[in-house]
């Protein structure tokens, strides 16, 4: 059952929770964590409770590992950590002896000796009389430039970072991204990335401040169905996961036959066909409707039926697949930016969008390329620095206020902001050539053979990748064109004839690649690349330190080759 919070209710716990938490003794400036598995309304009345009584919100991921767990809690010492249930409790719990600083746990479902978060609401109705007047000199106190936030980076590459974000820094970017977007009062929002994610904490605001309202799925797995039981107008999404809707897509068709299956293909060619600058001609429209009658109708009402905004952001989505969305009736808006921008600096929208940008920029921000192609960015969605971390601050932050992003990119025609992979993540092969790999990777995704791949090479004589393969495809080819029954993996990816599949498919790729881009040489891999399996970082980045050890063996297969 979908249980339903009102505004009202919203207002009023969260001016409870603000009184709770000073009843608890917290002072402006104290930090709380909070670890939760799934997206709850809860978290939003504990996360404004703190902002009003003016302590700082530390939201962690609960899929990473113990030693950070400690080491966030530990550097930004926090009073009091809040998780959602037993299953994260149980990740946390051996870390929570060391940390001298921690006054209490609370939960917010039921666990067995430990208070829930009811409590804190119990709290703040038993001293509202005492202490409503205090929260409400804290609320006037407080400055725009005072941390709101304490967002740890996810540390693909090292020790995480504590990010510090303001209220000034939160506010300016959801009020200019909220006349952005166009969902508006009464419009409906599924929500299902972490809410320790910037991005998607950012967009649940924006969305309130829109007046929409935001229902939350149970988890990770059960998106198709809530919005198949909501039909939302809108939800924000990675690139992982309108890559897994056009897999399936194109695993459906894969066993069609007959003029279902020439209706298939042709739906399938004029994806690719969609302009990258929007502008359709007379023939292309009437292709579009037709098929759109055919085909894309179906996954319009797969998506719920009501579908006008998808925003996109956390990594490079592939033109190809952006081109399917649009085509298929399924806006989608994709934007750039970074944790300790607020996270958004440019985002397309729907008067100026381009296929493969990440739009222009939004009010309010500035943005220079620097010789070497890094783009930085000054204005007021800015981090105030790292926690603790003044070095490091002053390493990205520039005496004239420009952030370092880390990026690469330039401005194209008409503003449009363009991406091309980290700064930290090229490398250089033998012969002294550079390659940036994302870029490389978001095209070889637009296959429908490969779900996953890694380029490599530094130091060698040439790009290598590791390609994970859509095995339910390959299940089904094998099945119905070579009479082979196979379920195994492992078995899969030794089978000649299925390497070859591959292979020919890498090749066909690498003819719209530069001749140092191409991959000349790959392995097959046969486990699926997840969080808790550790080759995606919390925000769903390739660690790719971590996958380069993991797969040795491969690798130097490769290169031996």
């Amino acid at each position: 059952m979908w249980k339903k919070v009102s505004t009202l209710q919203y207002l009023d716990l969260s001016r409870l929770a603000g009184i709770g938490f000073l009843s608890m003794g917290l002072q402006k400036g104290d930090m709380v964590a909070t670890v939760c598995s799934t997206n709850i309304p809860e978290w939003n009345i504990i996360d404004m409770g703190l902002a009003r009584a003016g302590v700082i919100h530390v939201p962690v991921y609960p899929t990473i590992s113990e030693e950070s767990f400690k080491y966030i809690f530990r550097q930004s010492g926090v009073k009091y950590i809040i998780v959602s249930d037993q299953k994260v409790y149980t990740r946390i719990k051996p870390v929570l002896d060391h940390l001298p600083d921690l006054q209490g746990v609370f939960s917010i479902g039921k666990i067995k000796r430990l208070p829930t978060w009811a409590r804190i609401i119990q709290l703040g109705r038993k001293h509202r009389i005492k202490l409503e007047k205090k929260l409400t000199c804290l609320e006037q106190s407080i400055q725009e430039k005072d941390t709101a936030t304490l967002i740890y980076t996810s540390g693909t590459t090292g020790t995480p970072k504590g990010v510090m974000l303001s209220h000034k820094n939160l506010v300016s970017n959801l009020t200019t991204a909220s006349r952005i977007q166009p969902l508006k009062y009464k419009d409906k929002v599924l929500s299902f990335l972490p809410l320790s994610h910037v991005y998607e904490r950012t967009s649940n605001y924006q969305f309130q401040f829109s007046g929409a309202s935001l229902y939350y799925a149970e988890d990770i797995t059960s998106i198709m169905k809530n919005l198949m039981e909501i039909k939302p107008h809108g939800f924000t999404a990675v690139p992982r996961v309108l890559e897994k809707i056009r897999s399936y897509y194109l695993n459906q068709g894969a066993h069609l036959k007959g003029i279902q299956r020439n209706i298939f293909e042709a739906s399938k060619k004029l994806t690719n066909q969609y302009p990258s600058d929007h502008k359709q001609d007379l023939l292309f429209l009437l292709r579009k409707a037709i098929l759109n009658v055919l085909v894309f109708k179906k996954i319009q009402m797969a998506l719920g039926g009501k579908i006008k905004f998808i925003g996109c952001g956390g990594a490079s989505l592939s033109p190809k697949i952006e081109k399917f969305f649009w085509t298929a009736g399924l806006p989608v808006y994709q934007g750039y930016g970074l944790t300790e921008t607020s996270p958004l600096i440019s985002l397309n929208k729907k008067e100026s969008r381009h296929i493969g940008s990440v739009g222009p920029l939004i009010q309010g921000v500035d943005v220079k390329i620097s010789d070497e192609g890094e783009i930085m960015v000054k204005g007021p969605n800015v981090m105030l620095g790292y926690y603790q971390e003044e070095e490091l601050t002053r390493e990205v932050i520039d005496k004239q206020g420009w952030f370092h992003t880390g990026d690469l990119g330039n401005m194209g025609k008409n503003n449009f902001l363009f991406i091309h992979g980290r700064k930290k993540d090229l490398f250089k092969t033998s012969y002294g050539k550079y390659i940036a790999p994302q870029v490389i990777e978001s095209r070889f995704r637009e296959s429908e053979l490969i779900s996953q791949l890694m380029v490599i090479g530094e130091g060698e004589r040439f790009a290598g990748a590791l390609v994970l393969p859509n095995f339910e495809l390959l299940f089904k080819w094998l099945k119905s064109i070579h009479r082979i029954h196979l379920k195994d993996r492992h078995k899969l990816i030794q089978l000649p004839l299925v390497r070859t599949l591959v292979e020919n498919e890498i090749n066909e790729i690498n003819e719209s690649l530069g001749a140092e881009e191409q991959i000349k040489n790959f392995e097959l891999v046969n486990k699926e690349w997840t969080v808790l399996g550790g080759e995606f970082s919390p925000s769903l980045k390739l660690r790719r330190k971590f996958i380069l050890k993991k797969y040795e063996s491969q690798v130097k297969a490769i290169y031996q080759a």
